[in-house]
């Protein structure tokens, strides 16, 4: 009787299985993966799925796809006859190894190329944050931060206490959140903003990570934008532990900029989308002058604001970074606290590292996602055979998220070399044409190599047979981590 009821058991769990993964589109590779989950582990599976394998809902969905086709091409139509003869430049205006770039954006994303940027880059949070508030405190009419954790601790109480203070004085506050980036933080703690006459709103409505347990489809992108003028974006978020403060991760080693010229009008413009998508109620005016001041300032950065997610096809942050190690000619830095490729992007880094090209990428030493960590163990393994270079980072977690070729092109921003931020999550990245800030970023990460270890093939087959193992093993779930 038990082997009946075990059977039973089994051919249910089986049905259900297939049941649950074939009822929504996916790729094939977590097709199989959540097979494997499904039919391997009766019940733990479906928890699992629970978490991990639910897709946002398409009514939600295409209400997001809807106002992002019918209100980007407005608003960049307005910004392109703004400043048609001052900021925005089209991609044959600039070096002919990157216009195939610009042009690939621009396409995909209607991203358009601003010019005469000024960049300023961060790699430590309490100078960051610092910069932020005496930027915040400057305010005269606006300020709209969107970030995946925004964590009611010690740094983000002392953001809420800035806002608030704004919003006191008429400044118009928006901030956007992600309810499960941002475990632990709720409304409440947005209270005192609101009563200031701020808003505060859960991305896309998903007030509650507990009773929307999805860990798929959330807003990781870091954008604030204040009067139009500044705007920041990158790896930082909002939390204690991104300043080091946290003895689990020790010192934290992240990439964020600070932009101001027309650059900006790409983050806002995605600011105001996500708004518009997330709170029916506090609409924002997606054409209006107030929210893209026209400024000059003597940068020398020409910058396109490239964003990705679950609401296209077109995985544009990935098609981006792959043309760039296409683009390679001597050098590919990159730096990602995950990485999880699939295999268009494995193909990429193993031609160029074949080519000849100086393939390097760096990664933590340590976890903070223990089956992402041993993945990104796994890939690091099977790349190093091909010939890139990879750097484990040493002093404390890496987090940045930058890539930089042939000290010409660089990107910064919230997407990680991972199936996560390729296809389940929504992402920001500024991607930059400048020398200058190029030779910054290559600086940046010689310093960062110095602290950093060279893992070789050797290396890799010297480690424990049970380390090797939870690589491989974790390695099979690589497209739903």
């Amino acid at each position: 009787m038990i082997t009946e009821i075990i059977d039973v058991i089994i051919w249910i769990n089986t049905f259900f299985a297939l049941l649950t993964v074939f009822r929504q589109k996916r790729d094939i590779a977590a097709t199989w993966a959540w097979l494997l989950v499904l039919s391997f582990l009766p019940v733990v599976g479906f928890i699992a799925y629970a978490f991990l394998g639910r897709k946002l809902p398409k009514k939600r969905l295409f209400r997001f796809q809807e106002q992002n086709v019918a209100n980007m091409r407005k608003v960049l139509d307005m910004q392109l006859g703004m400043f048609k003869n001052a900021q925005v430049i089209p991609a044959d205006k600039v070096a002919y190894k990157s216009r195939g770039l610009i042009r690939l954006f621009d396409n995909m994303d209607n991203a358009f190329l601003t010019r005469r940027n000024d960049v300023q880059i961060f790699t430590d949070g309490n100078q960051l944050f610092d910069q932020m508030f005496t930027d915040i405190k400057a305010a005269k009419q606006s300020i709209n931060i969107e970030f995946y954790t925004f964590y009611s601790d010690q740094i983000g109480t002392q953001v809420l206490d800035q806002l608030v203070e704004k919003a006191k004085q008429g400044v118009s506050v928006r901030v956007i959140y992600d309810s499960w980036g941002s475990m632990g933080t709720n409304a409440k703690f947005f209270k005192p903003l609101v009563e200031a006459g701020g808003n505060a709103e859960p991305f896309l409505h998903t007030h509650s990570a507990i009773l929307d347990f999805r860990i798929n489809f959330r807003d990781h992108r870091k954008i604030v934008v204040i009067d139009g003028k500044v705007g920041y974006v990158g790896g930082f978020n909002i939390g204690d532990q991104y300043l080091g403060r946290k003895k689990k991760f020790g010192n934290w080693r992240d990439t964020h900029i600070r932009v101001m010229g027309a650059g900006v009008f790409g983050l806002q413009s995605q600011f105001i989308l996500d708004w518009n998508a997330t709170d029916d109620k506090h609409q924002m005016d997606d054409d209006s002058p107030e929210h893209f001041p026209v400024t000059e300032v003597p940068g020398t950065t020409d910058m396109q604001i490239v964003t990705s997610g679950p609401d296209s096809d077109m995985e544009q942050i990935k098609v981006g970074y792959i043309k760039l190690i296409q683009m390679a000619e001597r050098t590919c830095w990159i730096q990602s606290p995950y990485l999880i490729p699939d295999d268009s992007m494995i193909d990429a880094l193993r031609i160029a590292a074949m080519s000849g090209v100086d393939v390097r990428i760096m990664v933590p030493c340590k976890p903070d996602h223990p089956f992402v960590y041993r993945a990104t163990q796994y890939y690091a393994h099977q790349l190093a055979e091909d010939g890139v270079k990879i750097y484990f980072y040493q002093d404390g977690f890496i987090h940045a998220k930058t890539m930089v070729i042939d000290g010409q092109v660089g990107s910064v921003g919230s997407a990680n070399l991972d199936y996560r931020s390729f296809k389940l999550n929504f992402e920001v990245n500024a991607f930059m044409y400048d020398e200058k800030i190029c030779e910054q970023l290559e600086s940046i990460y010689r310093q960062d190599m110095a602290k950093s270890k060279l893992m070789t093939p050797e290396l890799f087959s010297q480690q424990p047979l049970w380390t090797r193992f939870k690589q491989q093993f974790s390695r099979l779930f690589a497209p739903i981590l």
